[in-house]
């Protein structure tokens, strides 16, 4: 446990230099940025330089900048000229919505389609599944939003679409009624089946190899030994077993889930902070950039250093 907290802070530390040099690298000259499109003076551009602190050598900026970091403040927009902890606050919960509802069930699908494909290896459900499941990972997240958006939202030809064609609430309703929520729900629909079925496949292929591992083993012909029915089999010892592959492709999974919410929020046009990230770019907006890449990868950094706790639990080996 230690050595995976001492790892995790590593990790966040080096996130950190990197998310300081990173941006002053694509864009040394921010205060340009501020005054494109308008007549700036010499003396303009130097009294903005100023006031971000830029004038100041680069190991003083660094440490102001983690100083700021470790108190909360990470700057003012560029493009809303607000705290950019208070728009990323302000835009969290659709992303969280989003990414944790599709992870959720992805996770829940793939374990249930590839535990059943290997226990019926070979058979018209294995063989369809695994096609079909590995067709739609193919496809990128926003080529497969768009196909889901011009069907069902859209429309295609006679068919009308039934679902909304963007946003996350509808113009007029209270989000937090309870028609409110069911509105916000049917927002969400093609959004999160976008990304449920752009990462369904993985965990049902490492399913099914860790099923077919663990198939073979001599405690599963104990367990029918005893007479247990193949369900019981299947539920209370194969799949314990071959969840631990599993359990270590969510930790990885998340950072993939992460890039994919950008794309999807930007195709179905969700307040969250992948559409936040992406208008940041048009111009760039280097502060709001630097909070949203520090907020995904510490996201990814502590999700892992609970994944990892989780593959304790679930194996004991792991933890000798």
């Amino acid at each position: 446990m230690r050595r995976n907290l001492l790892g995790s802070a590593a990790t966040l530390l080096f996130i950190l230099v990197v998310n300081f040099f990173l941006f002053r690298v694509i864009n040394p000259h921010p205060e340009r940025t501020l005054a494109r499109g308008r007549a700036a003076t010499a003396e303009q551009l130097a009294e903005v330089s100023r006031r971000l602190g830029l004038d100041q050598p680069l190991p003083v900026q660094f440490f102001t900048y983690l100083k700021n970091v470790f108190t909360g403040d990470m700057g003012v927009s560029f493009q809303y000229n607000k705290p950019v902890t208070e728009l990323i606050l302000e835009r969290l919960g659709p992303t969280l919505a989003l990414v944790g509802t599709s992870t959720v069930l992805s996770v829940l699908f793939g374990i249930w389609i590839g535990s059943r494909a290997a226990w019926h290896r070979g058979g018209r459900f294995d063989r369809s599944t695994s096609i079909g499941t590995v067709i739609v990972y193919s496809m990128p997240e926003w080529w497969l939003g768009l196909l889901l958006f011009m069907v069902f939202a859209a429309g295609i030809g006679p068919m009308t679409g039934i679902f909304p064609i963007g946003g996350l609430h509808s113009q007029g309703v209270d989000p937090w009624t309870i028609s409110g929520i069911a509105d916000t729900i049917w927002h969400l629909v093609l959004p999160v089946t976008t990304l449920t079925l752009a990462y369904l496949a993985e965990y049902s292929i490492v399913m099914r190899s860790s099923m077919l591992d663990v198939m073979g083993q001599d405690y599963l012909q104990t367990a029918r030994a005893k007479g247990l029915t193949e369900e019981q089999v299947l539920r209370r010892h194969a799949m314990p077993n071959a969840m631990l592959p599993v359990t270590t492709l969510i930790g990885l999974d998340l950072a993939f889930a992460v890039g994919g919410a950008i794309t999807v929020e930007t195709v179905f046009s969700i307040p969250g902070l992948g559409l936040l990230t992406t208008e940041a770019l048009r111009i760039p907006d280097i502060p709001l950039l630097q909070g949203s890449f520090l907020v995904f990868s510490a996201a990814v950094v502590l999700a892992n250093l609970v994944v990892n706790f989780i593959y304790a639990l679930q194996d004991p080996r792991v933890k000798s």
